[in-house]
């Protein structure tokens, strides 16, 4: 099995797991505290693992690069964007219906690449976005 899908499969699963566990510790909370809250502890994890994998001293590069440094910048500020709306949605709605509606983000990501970076998807593969999008509105309104 290649990497690239082990490491998509794991995120996949630990995506699944932030919306259990989310929906259990918001119950008395506010949705964007609780997100400021899991940005901190997620900065954290993250700066241990580039301590521990030896690689702090890259952090200069990412500075050094500032067309990187903006998109990272932006990069961060979607994630946030996106964690705040997920965690508001989890919090009033049923996790078994808002995560397939979070899982358009790929229907998106798929269209914004052939747009943006001129990607071509084959008949197959448009086959297979129009049927993620079909089974994530069918598993939510349904």
């Amino acid at each position: 099995m290649s990497a690239w899908l082990i490491y998509a499969l794991l995120s996949a699963l630990t995506a699944a797991l932030v919306a259990i566990f989310g929906k259990i510790g918001l119950q008395h909370l506010d949705a964007n505290t609780a997100t400021a809250i899991r940005a901190v502890v997620m900065a954290i994890f993250l700066a241990g693992v580039v301590v521990v994998q030896g690689k702090l001293s890259l952090v200069s590069t990412v500075f050094a690069d500032r067309k990187a440094l903006l998109f990272v910048v932006l990069s961060g500020v979607a994630g946030a964007l996106s964690w705040l709306f997920y965690f508001m949605a989890i919090k009033s709605g049923n996790v078994s219906r808002v995560a397939p509606i979070d899982k358009l983000s790929v229907v998106f990501a798929v269209i914004l690449a052939v747009v943006l970076f001129g990607e071509k998807v084959s008949l197959i593969s448009g086959a297979g976005v129009a049927l993620i999008t079909a089974g994530a509105l069918m598993v939510a309104l349904g």
